[in-house]
């Protein structure tokens, strides 16, 4: 594939699209004419990709667009703009949000998409709810869940691929970011640049997630995320082979073991306010992903019975932040 830059007046924009994403960034430059030339998307990327220097200079030099540093030149072959097209028409801004929490609450649930093709694993449901942006993913085993405040007019009701959502959001720059969206289409842009990323087939069971969400605890762990997930790093060397890690609340702490044959076994205990008592068992991986977006703020788990779901979520309740809920499924039993 290629990518277009487009030169006018002091900025150059770089553009690209495909069957299931356009993006485009805009650069601020010191031109001495406008236009427009093509070349190929890896290539460019590459060469940039390698330099150190802080700018370059851009030119057409026959059939090639040269890229020149202080000591450096590079050539990239011309390819045809018109055989590229240009951005598809945008889908009309739906609303605002801040940048950061749109940043954070998509790099935590599109971790728990599956990489298996289907459209109901691979994808996050992105919707408008009132002043809140709900986004939810789950691969069967898991489910992650999470709400941003935002201001809007137009409704969003789509299902966008995990992996290609968590690219855009990780580029996302300033301090507000705008939602693009129609039936077909969700868009993210910012002052320098932006995607626009299609959906894939809706619906989504909103009400079984709903249902799952409604968590009937036997057991209630308060704990620092940080230390329980250091505690179960330490555990995954003893985890055997598909990573199990036991978490047995018991009064005032909470107990995390591994234990393999083979590795060895490994006990530690993590202070914590418990109500009830009870063991389970985890992969241990599942686990680390739901503790990892609360970094060191307490957070709340609700253990139920069998192989209910367990709940993640922060402790302390701030109606400005990100809500974030993870459910990660438990094993029967220890392998």
């Amino acid at each position: 594939g290629g990518v277009r830059l487009d030169v006018t007046g002091q900025q150059v924009r770089l553009s690209a699209s495909g069957e299931e994403a356009a993006v485009w960034g805009d650069v601020a430059a010191v031109a001495n004419t406008d236009g427009v030339v093509a070349v190929g998307r890896r290539a460019l990327a590459s060469v940039l990709a390698s330099l150190d220097a802080p700018e370059v200079r851009v030119r057409v030099e026959g059939s090639r667009l040269a890229i020149r540093t202080g000591t450096a030149r590079f050539a990239l072959p011309l390819l045809d703009p018109a055989a590229l097209g240009s951005v598809p028409e945008l889908p009309p801004v739906a609303g605002r949000a801040p940048a950061e929490a749109v940043k954070a609450a998509v790099a935590a649930v599109a971790g728990a998409a599956s990489r298996d093709g289907l459209p109901l694993f691979s994808g996050v449901r992105v919707r408008s709810d009132g002043d809140r942006l709900r986004l939810a993913a789950t691969d069967r085993f898991r489910l992650a869940v999470a709400a941003v405040a935002w201001t809007g007019d137009r409704a969003v009701d789509v299902l966008i691929p995990a992996g290609i959502l968590a690219e855009a959001a990780r580029v996302v720059s300033g301090a507000e970011v705008t939602l693009l969206a129609d039936a077909d289409r969700l868009g993210l842009s910012w002052a320098e640049g932006g995607v626009a990323v299609s959906s894939l087939a809706l619906p989504f069971p909103d009400a079984q997630l709903d249902r799952l969400l409604g968590v009937r605890p036997e057991c209630t762990v308060d704990v620092e995320a940080g230390l329980l997930r250091a505690a179960v790093e330490r555990a995954m060397p003893f985890a055997g082979p598909i990573g199990t890690v036991t978490l047995e609340a018991a009064d005032g702490v909470v107990v995390v073991r591994g234990s393999d044959d083979g590795a060895g076994d490994s006990r530690e205990e993590v202070k914590a306010q418990t109500a009830g008592s009870t063991t389970a068992f985890y992969q241990g991986r599942y686990l680390l992903d739901a503790l990892r977006p609360f970094g060191d703020e307490r957070v709340v788990l609700r253990l139920q019975t069998g192989i209910q779901p367990t709940s993640v979520s922060a402790a302390a309740h701030d109606t400005d932040a990100t809500e974030l809920r993870y459910l990660v499924v438990p094993l029967r039993k220890a392998p």
